[in-house]
């Protein structure tokens, strides 16, 4: 099938509505969280040995819309990454598009992997040694907007970064990146993620290695899976010239 050619309008329109189903789909699932909210909210402080206080009227309702917004954004997930693939759909080859519509499920799988991994390895490990620098010295006591704010900051980034093999895998299937400029990066590459690391995170070693450690493992499995993608594409490519050669003759 041969690659579709739009104007500058065209993509822009294009553009347009996928932002709008994508910010739709958002809507819905925020208002259906919404409904559920105080269950999460029970579900979320089910662990929790101190009692959250309320400065202000004000306050909860804050939370419960972070809350959403997060659920929200989790189950628009793979909605958005249709979005996007029915937005580049025209400039990809048959085999293309069946090969990255089948990346969309994964997406939304890692990113809720993403999620339970900051929720359940790094943000208890973080928390716990958080309050054990205070026993003995201090009242400890939270507010419900400040708890949900640190829940959140420690896991909705592991969320998106969760992601970085199946979008590189992406990337690469579609000829924007290689295996070769992501090494060449490395170093690069791994400034950023402890720079990343340290604003993702409270002002502690600790919490910093937990987050920078997986986000270097994730990066290198990357490349690694960028590998196998640029050589099944270079075979394929090679594949086809020889038979375009075979047929010549």
């Amino acid at each position: 099938m041969p690659i579709q050619k739009l104007p500058l309008t065209g993509h822009l329109e294009e553009l347009r509505k996928r932002i709008i189903y994508t910010l739709i789909a958002f809507i819905i699932f925020f208002i259906g969280s919404f409904i559920y909210v105080q269950d999460i909210y029970t579900w979320l402080v089910r662990d929790l040995n101190h009692k959250l206080a309320v400065l202000g009227p004000s306050e909860i309702i804050w939370v419960y819309f972070m809350l959403s917004a997060v659920v929200a954004i989790a189950l628009t997930i793979p909605i958005a990454a249709y979005q996007i693939w029915r937005f580049v759909k025209p400039a990809l080859s048959d085999k293309e598009r069946k090969t990255t519509i089948s990346y969309i499920p994964g997406l939304f799988i890692l990113f809720i992997a993403g999620l339970s991994f900051g929720y359940f390895v790094v943000y208890p490990t973080v928390l716990n040694f958080l309050i054990s620098l205070s026993e003995g010295q201090f009242e400890t006591m939270f507010t419900s907007e400040k708890y949900f704010k640190f829940m959140i900051n420690l896991t909705l980034p592991f969320g998106f970064l969760f992601e970085i093999p199946l979008v590189v895998m992406f990337l690469t299937s579609i000829g924007i990146i290689n295996p070769m400029i992501l090494s060449k990066a490395r170093k690069i590459s791994y400034f950023i993620i402890v720079v990343t690391s340290c604003m993702i995170t409270p002002p502690d070693f600790l919490s910093e290695i937990l987050v920078t450690i997986p986000l270097i493992v994730l990066y290198e499995i990357s490349i690694n899976l960028s590998k196998i993608i640029y050589r099944k594409k270079q075979k394929e490519q090679s594949d086809n010239e020889i038979k375009m050669e075979q047929v010549s003759y």
